[in-house]
């Protein structure tokens, strides 16, 4: 795989509370530089980026009842449907993991439906945060993802406790077959990482050391 390919598979994140618009501006020029999927993006900040990527194949992806999942359905619905308006392509929603983890299925699987309605055909990833969760749970999770017309199922907020790893991220493949997308997102930092991710059976990366995985650099996180 080369570099432009793998530039294709990346999600290039800014989500740090902290961030900045001239940080927002960098992320998009980089993002055009190296051909990335999409910048990951607070909601706040997607009617900036969706202007300056405008005309570009770069989507613009942001996220939704992040960083914890546990905002209503109906608070998920409408920030998805403000997001899209304000020219989301993509949409990271984290799932209710208190509902899972409390065997509340049925609300976890319409979580997950209100959201995919409300982005109006938009791409929707569900993140799962895998460091909470069980094998059994993650298996779980991806099946109501599925179930519930999800585009792809996804490790980590990045916030919570781990990052994506191997083992989960092949378990997610296994679970959701070839229909579904997988994202590796979390404590992805290097070239070697990013390629083990995808060897799993990723299909995309979120991270925000972007710029060093597809140079083959070493490093933190670049904001």
């Amino acid at each position: 795989m080369d570099a432009k390919q793998l530039a294709g598979m990346i999600d290039h994140t800014l989500l740090k509370p902290e961030s900045t618009r001239k940080q927002v501006e960098r992320l998009c020029q980089e993002a055009l530089q190296h051909g990335f999927a999409s910048v990951c993006i607070q909601p706040f900040w997607v009617k900036e980026a969706a202007e300056r990527l405008a005309g570009s194949d770069v989507k613009v992806c942001t996220v939704i009842g992040f960083p914890l999942g546990a905002n209503t359905t109906e608070v998920k619905a409408f920030e998805t449907e403000n997001a899209v308006k304000n020219g989301a392509d993509e949409i990271d929603m984290v799932i209710n993991v208190g509902a899972l983890k409390s065997g509340d299925f049925d609300v976890v699987r319409e979580d997950i439906r209100a959201v995919v309605k409300a982005a109006g055909g938009a791409v929707v990833k569900v993140i799962l945060e895998t460091g909470l969760l069980s094998d059994e749970e993650i298996v779980k999770a991806c099946e109501l993802s599925k179930e519930a017309g999800a585009h792809f199922v996804k490790t980590s907020t990045g916030f919570g406790k781990g990052g994506a790893t191997v083992h989960h991220v092949s378990l997610m493949r296994r679970t959701v077959g070839d229909d579904m997308g997988v994202k590796a997102s979390g404590g992805i930092r290097d070239q070697e990482t990013a390629l083990r991710m995808i060897e799993a059976g990723a299909n995309r990366i979120g991270a925000s050391a972007s710029v060093a995985i597809v140079t083959g650099g070493k490093g933190t996180e670049a904001y």
